[in-house]
């Protein structure tokens, strides 16, 4: 309402600024065409009652006789100067003292004008200093009708009356309608009062509605019927609130065991590979005639043993995820752990660097274990069959107070899209062999202080960096 008010009273200002300016501007083409025709009927009938020849040479000698012109000037209230056909000055009313110069001739262009124009009149419109000036040039005939010369007349322009009426116009226009303004606020001020007090409470209600908890129902008197049927509304879906309340949290209960299932079966599968790949590079390599038979089987069985070990963990510590498997830290020396977890496994591109003899943590070593061959395995199901001179490097060093554990292979690698996705539970592709696992990594990896983040380039590969604190005070055993 109150933007309506202020539209109408501007666009009514504005019609009526416009108004007033035509106005103005008729008025100042009519005053001079009334002044223009008063003087040629004044200067008629000095031709008709002169002595001297009508001719355009006499013109300053009629005029000049007992001051004429200046007669005439003074009686009507303007310049008056008279030209020849040619354009130059014959007479002017102007004082021969006046600062100005007198004008000498006009342009031959408004000689033109005026004479090629129905009624041999020419009105020239200019501005000077911001002020409007007419000036308007007609001919003088003789008895007989033949142009003697041309009358010029100055006029300028004067809009202080319609300029003092324009501002008590706006004066009063601009009280009335503040007035308006005002009433109109105060007015649309009570109407929104009434009409949204209603809707002030179902916006309450709206604000508090929350899926998890007992929504409370709208009981109003409605002021109208559209409010009660809103009202009605509301109520009807607090009741259908609570039932896709009850819904939602069965469905988030099974979906949960779904998850852990299908978590607890990857976790439960990844001991098994590096379980079966000892037992065959035993088998391989068996022999009952080698000197070091003992050592292999003790190694052997340490591997195995590991790896039962891990899925002993996952199996006891699975149902609370936050803290799964469960930490028993140890101080341990991440070389020699890394180097032992890298023996399952078959493959003579995969190499292990390091220029460190010894760099301590506190750790789960069975944990440890599992992130290694986790990373270890994921890149050897990255890299295709076609590769040319696969590569895995797993190299171990410090930086600062971390130490740092790569993983890096020259498999397909990960595309963009799926870079924000590596490390989240459900994540998996068919070729790169990234699953479930490396989002329980991440979280085994950031109970213990550590951080984990990878750089991949598709069809170059993919480098995996692991971080831990290392420690410096070692104790002795």
């Amino acid at each position: 309402m109150i933007l309506l008010t202020v539209i109408s009273s501007i666009l009514i200002a504005s019609v009526s600024i416009y108004q007033f300016r035509n106005e103005a501007k008729d008025y100042h083409r009519e005053r001079l065409e009334r002044k223009e025709n008063a003087i040629k009927e004044h200067i008629n009938y000095i031709l008709n009652t002169t002595t001297y020849p009508l001719t355009t040479e006499n013109i300053p000698l009629i005029f000049s006789e007992r001051d004429k012109i200046h007669e005439l000037s003074d009686i009507h209230g303007m310049e008056i100067n008279f030209f020849d056909l040619e354009g130059k000055l014959l007479k002017s009313s102007k004082s021969s003292f006046a600062v100005d110069e007198e004008p000498k001739s006009i342009d031959i262009y408004i000689v033109r004008l005026v004479q090629s124009s129905m009624d041999k009149r020419y009105v020239e419109v200019k501005e000077i200093d911001g002020v409007k000036n007419l000036s308007s040039f007609s001919e003088i005939k003789d008895t007989q009708f033949k142009p003697l010369a041309i009358l010029n007349l100055p006029y300028i322009e004067d809009d202080g009356y319609y300029e003092r009426e324009l501002k008590k116009f706006m004066l009063r226009f601009g009280q009335v309608y503040s007035f308006m303004l005002i009433l109109s606020g105060l007015l649309a001020y009570f109407l929104s009062s009434y009409i949204t007090k209603s809707l002030k409470t179902i916006s309450d209600k709206l604000i508090k509605t929350q899926l998890t908890k007992n929504n409370e129902k709208i009981e109003l008197e409605a002021s109208s019927q559209e409010i009660e049927l809103l009202i009605e509304a509301y109520n009807s879906m607090v009741d259908k609130l609570e039932e896709s309340a009850v819904k939602l949290a069965q469905s988030e209960r099974e979906q949960a065991w779904r998850e852990m299932a299908k978590q607890v079966a990857h976790e439960i599968k990844n001991p098994l590979t590096p379980m079966r790949l000892t037992v065959q590079s035993f088998q391989r390599k068996f022999d009952v005639n080698d000197s070091n038979i003992t050592q292999k089987l003790d190694d052997y069985t340490k591997t195995l043993l590991q790896q039962i070990d891990t899925m002993s963990s996952v199996a006891s510590a699975f149902s609370n995820f936050a803290s799964m498997p469960a930490q028993q830290n140890e101080q341990i020396n991440l070389i020699n752990v890394v180097r032992l977890a890298l023996e399952i496994f078959n493959e003579n591109y995969i190499r292990f660097e390091t220029n460190e003899n010894e760099i301590f943590t506190n750790m789960d070593r069975t944990q440890l274990v599992r992130v290694i061959t986790n990373l270890v395995k994921n890149a050897t199901q990255s890299i295709q069959e076609n590769t040319i001179n696969p590569s895995i490097i797993v190299t171990v060093y410090k930086e600062n107070s971390n130490a740092i554990i790569t993983v890096k292979d020259n498999g397909i690698g990960i595309s963009e899209e799926n870079k924000p996705y590596v490390f989240e539970p459900k994540f998996t592709t068919k070729t790169s062999g990234m699953g479930l696992g490396l989002g329980i990594i991440k979280k085994i990896i950031e109970n213990y202080n550590g951080t984990i983040t990878f750089e991949s380039q598709p069809n170059v590969g993919t480098k995996f960096i692991v971080s831990f604190p290392i420690i410096t005070n070692v104790k002795t055993i």
